[in-house]
């Protein structure tokens, strides 16, 4: 059961709705769910099940995570998409017939999972993304020529969003087979920037497997291909790359390549100038101020200090991606947790999951921190035992 009180959710409920423009008895239509029910929901007279909160959370266009924190019910919705993601890509060499959805639709449809995805909501993307990626390999293989490319694009673009749900949860072996889709359709698509954006996903695959040395290698063949940073989106492209072979770098334990990667990442967000998303990668200062951190977390204990410095007095802006941002803060509270600031990096922790309950409940030092914070520093904080439970660390 839900350690949030049914006021507090109802609550939450009730903003959203009103943010909607929605009344008790629209949302009631739309989510299929009583009239009374949203009322006594929303009043506190009533802990809504699972069912009946993703049901509004649904109709809400918000995600149930953002109605109750500590909810469970994604990782069903993910993991009823899995075998299906991998139907939807075991042919995609064969031309199948038609896609369901004309250009206009499936490129509407692309963009709104994309930007689940830099928001982390991947329970909602489990449930579109397997017809969509569907219709984006068959409209590669039916676009008249002069939609090809256009088309290849936004298979690139679906199977990255598709990748992000499997990477996240431990599908790895589903995550590569999408990357590889990924990197299939961005040669089709025959452009530079689709390519340097599928060698910086591609780097998953070197994570997932600690191969970090192979991983250092790839993204900088992967840089030297990339096209010259004489555009704003040029030097994004460039400047992603070499944020990610910094952390790679750093998982070698390679100093010198982490901090030259670094330094060219910090360049180029100067020249871009302003933090953006790009070919729907965030991209600019902030981006490379937060990777600041990820080097030093991902050299180890005896950089804790280094971490504590990069983030000190300093928070990511409320623009970023909710993804990067809970990515920050989970990264900061490991370092804070090394450095004997138990206190400090139980918010941290705290601060992911309000920026991104998924990404958090997902992530494997979030569980490492909540979990030592427990066992070494014995804190009877109630709060404490809730998250650590939510989070899979008890």
């Amino acid at each position: 059961m839900s350690s949030e009180s049914p006021h507090e959710i109802g609550r939450r409920i009730a903003a959203c709705r009103r943010a909607h423009r929605y009344t008790q008895t629209e949302l009631a239509t739309a989510s299929h769910v009583s009239y009374a029910m949203v009322r006594a929901v929303e009043r506190g007279a009533r802990r809504p099940s699972d069912e009946v909160l993703e049901a509004i959370a649904d109709a809400l266009e918000v995600d149930v995570t953002r109605l109750r924190t500590d909810h469970v019910g994604t990782e069903r919705r993910v993991h009823r998409a899995l075998p299906a993601l991998s139907e939807a890509i075991a042919g995609y060499d064969l031309a199948l017939g038609p896609p369901a959805r004309g250009p206009e639709e499936l490129a509407d449809g692309i963009i709104t999972a994309v930007g689940w995805r830099l928001a982390a909501q991947y329970g909602r993307i489990a449930t579109v993304i397997p017809g969509l990626l569907t219709d984006a390999i068959r409209y590669v293989h039916t676009a008249p020529g002069a939609e090809h490319q256009d088309a290849a694009r936004m298979l690139a673009s679906a199977a990255r969003t598709a990748d992000a749900v499997a990477y996240k949860h431990g599908a790895h072996d589903l995550s590569a087979r999408l990357i590889d889709l990924m990197r299939w359709a961005a040669d089709r698509a025959a452009d530079p920037l689709v390519q340097a954006t599928a060698s910086y996903v591609r780097a998953e695959t070197f994570f997932a497997a600690r191969a970090h040395a192979a991983g250092l290698v790839a993204l900088e063949q992967a840089i030297e291909a990339a096209p010259p940073p004489d555009g704003r989106t040029q030097a994004a492209a460039r400047g992603a790359l070499h944020m990610r072979a910094a952390v790679i770098a750093s998982r070698a334990q390679n100093v010198g390549a982490a901090d030259t990667h670094l330094t060219h990442a910090r360049q180029l967000g100067k020249q871009v100038g302003r933090e953006d998303r790009y070919l729907g990668t965030a991209f600019g200062p902030e981006s490379v101020r937060i990777h600041e951190v990820s080097v030093a977390v991902s050299l180890g204990p005896d950089h804790a200090d280094r971490a504590l410095r990069a983030a000190a007095a300093w928070a990511p802006g409320i623009d970023l991606p909710a993804e990067r941002r809970s990515g920050f803060y989970i990264e900061l509270a490991r370092a804070q947790d090394w450095a004997g600031r138990p206190v400090e990096a139980f918010t941290s922790l705290r601060m992911a999951r309000a920026a991104a309950p998924q990404h958090t409940r997902e992530h494997p030092w979030a569980r490492e921190v909540a979990r030592n914070l427990r066992r070494f520093h014995r804190s009877d904080c109630e709060r404490l035992t809730h998250f650590a439970h939510w989070v899979g660390a008890v």
